[in-house]
């Protein structure tokens, strides 16, 4: 660690001139240019950053030069805790601590750190922060929630659907007496309500068989070529939206034949893209709607637990305007959806398809990119 073998007492200098010399006169620099993990150092009194190894650079897609002109609030809009950190370590209440953080930054994907930070005592205007990406072990807890999150829904959703499914009928059924009835008592102006219950009863109908829809077929499992799928799915939107609306593919054609249910999973996709090209109306009218279809080779991947030597790595990309913030962390909740007119459904469906391959659906979004990605174990 940094912290361990790299700070080391150094006293009795002077004041320096700036923050090169006084980090050059430190002796840390060769150290910290050395290391594997991103190194930061700041000015404790401005939170401009006076230094930033390589793999800083590299992670934060900024060069040496351009970090050398940000503060810290410059490169992530939030992170009070850390600069409450920051500010103990700046008035020695203690030398070093650590802390799990997840810092955002304006435009990009948030970056999941567990962070050190110290203070330096042959540079005692200036704190350290050493970051470690956290992701691995976030993104198997988030995988582990939404795997159970899902169990419970299904189960839920499957119980509540046939509750709802038997009195249904009877209300159908009662409805459809009533308006016979009313036929014969020459009551015709009425009938209009009891075509109301009929038509919403076939509607609720409607609804309660696409929740039991998953559990009705059975599993058919053979062999299945994923671009063969994407293409099936890229044919039927083209032909719901035929003006407006590209599809790019970017496949890997090495990527083999998977063992699975085909139609499941052309349903599963074709809800992804089909809700991806609804939400890019706005675009379609404008003539530059972009969805794309990218098929990649994942290797060594953690799928529910489960180390997985080789997996598929479906993309769904596309130029809408991203996912409403308020419901981004329910989307794949039944009956969430970010339009007036949707149902609710698409997406739970999707998971619950990919799910029964032993996947995983994750999406990440923000206003003009929102990615949807489906990981299949190719192994089993």
């Amino acid at each position: 660690m940094v912290l361990k073998n790299l700070i080391k007492a150094k006293k009795g200098h002077a004041e320096p001139l700036s923050d090169e010399a006084a980090l050059v006169e430190s002796g840390l620099l060769p150290g910290f240019e050395a290391l594997p993990t991103v190194v930061l150092v700041l000015d404790k009194r401005t939170l401009r950053v006076a230094f930033a190894n390589p793999t800083a650079e590299a992670m934060l897609d900024l060069s040496r030069r351009q970090l050398a002109q940000m503060a810290w609030s410059d490169l992530f809009s939030n992170a009070d805790e850390l600069l409450e950190t920051i500010a103990s370590i700046a008035a020695h209440r203690f030398h070093a601590t650590r802390l799990d953080a997840s810092l955002e930054r304006p435009g990009r994907e948030a970056l999941h750190v567990h962070a050190i930070v110290g203070f330096l005592e042959s540079a005692p205007d200036y704190v350290l922060l050493e970051l470690f990406e956290n992701e691995r072990h976030l993104k198997s807890d988030r995988e582990e929630r939404i795997h159970d999150l899902a169990t419970v829904n299904k189960h839920l959703i499957r119980n509540l659907a046939h509750e709802i499914k038997n009195p249904l009928g009877g209300i159908r059924g009662a409805a459809q007496l009533l308006e016979f009835e009313l036929g014969t008592l020459g009551r015709d102006e009425l009938r209009e309500y009891t075509q109301v219950v009929i038509k919403e009863s076939d509607r609720l109908q409607t609804l309660v068989d696409r929740l039991l829809e998953p559990h009705r077929h059975p599993h058919i499992v053979g062999d299945v070529n994923i671009h063969e799928v994407c293409e099936r799915v890229r044919a039927v939107i083209l032909a719901e939206f035929p003006r407006g609306l590209t599809i790019e593919r970017d496949y890997d054609v090495s990527v083999p034949d998977l063992r699975g249910d085909k139609e499941q999973l052309i349903q599963a996709l074709l809800n992804i893209v089909r809700n991806a090209a609804q939400a890019l109306r706005e675009r379609i009218s404008q003539g530059d709607a972009r969805i794309e279809l990218r098929t990649r080779i994942a290797r060594k991947v953690t799928i529910s637990k489960r180390l997985c030597k080789l997996a598929l790595d479906l993309h769904v990309i596309d130029n809408g305007p991203g996912i409403p913030e308020e419901i981004r962390d329910r989307i794949f909740y039944p009956l969430v959806s970010g339009r007036e007119d949707g149902s609710g459904l698409g997406l739970t469906l999707a998971q619950t398809f990919v799910q029964q391959h032993d996947g995983l659906i994750e999406v990440e979004s923000r206003p003009g990119h929102t990615e949807f990605q489906i990981l299949l174990p190719l192994d089993n």
